[in-house]
Parts: structure tokens; sequence; C-alpha cells
């Protein structure tokens, strides 16, 4: 893998796409990265977060250990490595597809109805 530096190519969701492409390709795994296959990994990889969580209160969930925390990024990482590159097989620019989402979501919770409420849109 190409080492990290601080060029903003690196650190942009461009850049992990071209390393997401390479690194399959190197490997001959495109052929395994289907829409399908990967929407399910994504899926398992959130599952996995999940389980670093289940059973902790509200209040350990957000003062996790050292050694949790390590494993918790690690697979933050493994989602936002498989929603890349299932965002890069069906063509959706992910950052624009999310600033267009917090848009709709602007307009679905307006701050008059929803400041401090957990409420879904449809009961505002």
């Amino acid at each position: 893998m190409t080492e990290p530096n601080d060029s903003l190519e690196w650190k942009s969701i461009t850049g992990l796409r071209q390393e997401l492409r390479r690194f399959a390709a190197v490997r001959d795994w495109e052929q395994f990265h289907t829409p399908k296959n990967l929407a399910i990994a994504l899926s398992v990889e959130a599952g996995e977060l999940l389980e670093h969580f289940q059973w902790l209160t509200a209040e350990q969930s957000a003062k996790l250990s050292e050694s949790d925390l390590v494993k918790v990024r690690q697979e933050l990482a493994d989602v936002l490595l498989y929603l890349v590159s299932l965002s890069d097989k069906l063509g959706v620019d992910l950052v624009a597809a999310a600033f267009e989402k917090l848009e709709i979501n602007a307009m679905k919770y307006p701050v008059e109805l929803a400041k401090g409420s957990a409420k879904k849109y449809t009961e505002l």
C-alpha cells in the first residue's frame, strides 16, 4: 500500500477510492466486488461495529477504553472502505450524495420543529 502522507489527495475520498481500486486490482479481487457483494460486506462490517457497543450503557459507549477504541476505529474503517467501494462501483459521488441528503434532511427536520427532539419527521 502507498505510504500515507500529508497530501490532500491521500486524505480525500478520491484518493481513498483510487487506493481501493489498486488494492483490489493487484489481488484480482474486482471479480468479487459486485454491488451485491459489497453491500453485504458493508452490512456485515456495520454489524461487527455494533458488537462493540452491544450491552453497553449510553455512558459506557461514550467512554470506551483505548483498546476498545482501537477496535472500533478498525471497524469504522472497514465500513468506510466498503461504502467507498460500493459507491465507486455504482458511480455514486458519495460526497455529493451526502450533501444532497443533508439538504433533504434539513427540509424534513426544520430547526423550529426538530430542535431537541428525537421524533421522526413524520411525527413532528
